[in-house]
């Protein structure tokens, strides 16, 4: 009888495994572009390509601001909260019971009672562990708080689609979007792990509106509700000096605008790209388009990871298995020692920036609603890669000589991602 508990319980670990490989893996679309020159990446004509493949329109008058980690992005996005005067929209992967969410469900309840209108998007799955009572007095306050799919038995064929996004959008003007979810570990250390590290663009100008529809996507999905009103959809004057392109990614057909939009970006670099993601897990099409823009066109690819204090350590050790091909063909890869690094961003060629809720993974880019803000401007990507520079001062370069000696462990889950891959 023991035995038989033994195997049973083995089979249903090596498929919880299975499942969890398969949703990080794909396996994916080849995403081939034959024949693709990239061109001036400055250029109005490249732009309009980039936002029409990615269906997005294009905001050239955009005010975009960088929010460096837990305590300057709650910050700046309670001050926009506290002086919201019609609307507070709220989309998270995660709103976990804490410290920082207590602070926003107390300034949105407040800003409900004088007035405002206050809606909010959480998923069911990346906040299992906040109970529906929590939201209790921000209800009471006027405000609506509504479940993203969450587990009903009409709804299971949805229950690997997430909403992933981080956004926040207030009166309409003023938006936030990023990496950071709602949670104390973006503000406190917890055991060995500091604050988390992360960045979020705080938005002003045209931009702003598409960032509202796509909260407008998944408040209809959650709420059944179709958001309208000249207060929830003002009209916005251009300002600021970065053209913004808001990319909505949700699965369609085995991709999504975000996959595309990474991997055109990835094949248009002429000189530089800089990754940071905490989950490095790129699939055949990514690893080529890398490869290739170091050996055939001479581009530094940089990507820096989390390290050792990743909140998911399988992930890490899935990651370190398939990196072995980028660092015997020039690509630069560091684990970040500092604390978990959670920030999502793509710098190319020291003008385009993209910062958003997308994983460098396959349940990301397949699986998952993200929202992305690709912009062209160099005195952005200058400032974040004045945060890569920083970030990279406190993490350890991998080598392809280390990754030989990886363990028996890897080596075995290498040869599973193999199989997983889709063969091109």
């Amino acid at each position: 009888m023991l035995i038989a508990f033994i195997v049973i319980g083995s089979l249903a670990i090596l498929l919880l495994l299975a499942r969890v490989v398969l949703a990080l893996f794909g396996p994916p679309l080849p995403y081939r572009t034959e024949g693709f020159e990239a061109g001036d990446l400055a250029s109005d004509d490249y732009v309009c390509f980039l936002g029409a493949i990615s269906n997005a329109p294009i905001n050239r008058k955009t005010e975009i601001f960088v929010l460096k980690n837990g305590e300057e992005i709650y910050s700046a996005e309670l001050a926009a909260i506290h002086s919201a005067q019609h609307s507070v929209n709220l989309e998270s992967y995660e709103f976990i019971e804490g410290e920082v969410t207590r602070r926003f469900v107390d300034a949105m309840a407040a800003r409900a009672r004088a007035g405002v209108a206050v809606k909010v998007v959480i998923d069911a799955m990346g906040s299992v562990g906040t109970h529906d009572k929590y939201f209790n007095e921000l209800r009471a306050a006027g405000a609506r708080v509504a479940w993203y799919h969450p587990v009903r038995w009409h709804s299971w064929p949805k229950i690997n689609n997430r909403t992933h996004r981080k956004l926040l959008v207030v009166d309409g003007e003023t938006g936030f979007c990023g990496g950071a979810d709602w949670a104390d570990e973006w503000l406190k250390a917890k055991k060995d792990v500091p604050a988390w590290r992360d960045t979020m663009f705080r938005v002003k100008g045209g931009a702003v509106a598409a960032l509202q529809a796509i909260f407008a996507e998944n408040w209809l999905e959650s709420s059944g509700n179709i958001l309208t009103g000249a207060e929830q959809f003002p009209r916005l004057e251009p300002r600021g000096d970065a053209t913004a392109l808001v990319v909505n990614s949700t699965p369609h057909s085995g991709q999504t605008r975000a996959r595309i939009l990474f991997q055109i970006l990835l094949e248009s670099a002429h000189q530089t790209i800089d990754i940071t993601t905490p989950y490095f897990l790129p699939d055949k099409a990514a690893r080529r388009a890398m490869i290739q823009a170091v050996q055939k066109r001479g581009v530094r690819v940089r990507v820096l990871t989390a390290g050792q204090r990743i909140d998911h350590p399988m992930v890490r050790h899935l990651s370190h298995s398939i990196e072995g091909s980028l660092l015997k063909n020039g690509v630069e890869i560091y684990d970040y020692e500092a604390s978990m690094i959670h920030a999502k961003i793509l710098l190319v060629d020291h003008i385009w920036s993209v910062v958003g809720s997308t994983n460098f993974d396959h349940r990301s880019f397949g699986l998952n609603d993200e929202v992305n803000i690709a912009a062209l401007d160099a005195k952005l990507a200058a400032r974040l890669l004045q945060d890569f520079e920083s970030d990279l001062e406190q993490s350890k370069q991998l080598t392809y000589e280390h990754w030989k000696k990886r363990s028996l462990v890897t080596r075995v889950a290498d040869s599973v991602i193999g199989l997983l891959e889709r063969e091109e």
